[in-house]
């Protein structure tokens, strides 16, 4: 009896092991909270993220204790990447956001648009009205496809009547990156420098790849299984992240 106690309280801490290693190299599943994402994430989305893509920190394992104490096998992110970090207000907190600037840019909101190192963040309206949630609150919002300098594209949104058009200048230091909520004016983000701010390198957790599951918590529990055809969007399962 004895025996087997100990045989299967080694394969338990082999399979720990291996679960730990999976998730501190190679892949972390995460669960979107908030709505700052939208329309590119749902609340209720759950995705992997990819560590080996930027490299190393003591931010890749479990609670960030790692023993790296700067970032190694780094791969520089590009313009444009989805990603998971650590907020630097407390390195804690998972954030995901799209990458917009990096160390040495400038960046400035005029008149509603984005401007980077000087020349304007091109953006077409798309030709769809869109309820986007901020919280609790649906808001009616204008959709934009946003493209970068290095041809990457994706979706934005701006309220109707938002507040956010004017900032001053950032300018992003070095070894750090500048980030922004596809949901303009419902995301915390690197423009707001008391809470987000620029984020350094070490505070990178991983490249969001894909959406694996999706259930719109709105409608009810995954448990109640009579209402799956409106819980569950099976739609969005095994998509790709932009």
């Amino acid at each position: 009896m004895k025996k087997i106690i100990l045989e299967n309280l080694k394969t338990i801490i082999y399979a720990l092991v291996i679960a730990i290693l999976i998730r501190s190299l190679l892949i972390q599943p995460f669960y979107i909270p908030s709505s700052s994402m939208e329309p590119s994430l749902l609340v209720g989305d759950r995705l992997f993220v990819t560590k080996l893509s930027y490299g190393y920190s003591k931010h890749s394992f479990p609670f960030s204790l790692g023993p790296i104490k700067n970032r190694i096998l780094f791969s520089e992110p590009k313009r444009g990447d989805v990603i998971v970090f650590k907020t630097p207000a407390d390195n804690r907190t998972d954030y995901i956001k799209r990458l917009i600037g990096l160390p040495g840019d400038r960046l400035q909101f005029i008149d509603g648009n984005l401007y980077l190192n000087d020349i304007e963040i091109l953006k077409s309206k798309v030709n769809f009205k869109s309820k986007i949630y901020c919280g609790k609150s649906a808001v009616d919002t204008i959709v934009f496809k946003e493209t970068l300098s290095n041809k990457k594209e994706y979706f934005i949104t701006n309220y109707k009547n938002g507040n956010y058009k004017n900032s001053d200048e950032f300018l992003v230091p070095k070894d750090h990156y500048f980030f922004l909520g596809d949901n303009r004016d419902c995301s915390k983000d690197s423009r707001f420098l008391s809470s987000v701010g620029y984020v350094h390198k070490n505070n990178l957790v991983g490249k969001a790849q894909f959406i694996f599951f999706s259930t719109n918590i709105k409608e009810g529990s995954i448990f109640n299984f009579w209402n799956w055809k409106k819980i569950l969007r099976i739609e969005r399962f095994f998509k790709k992240i932009i």
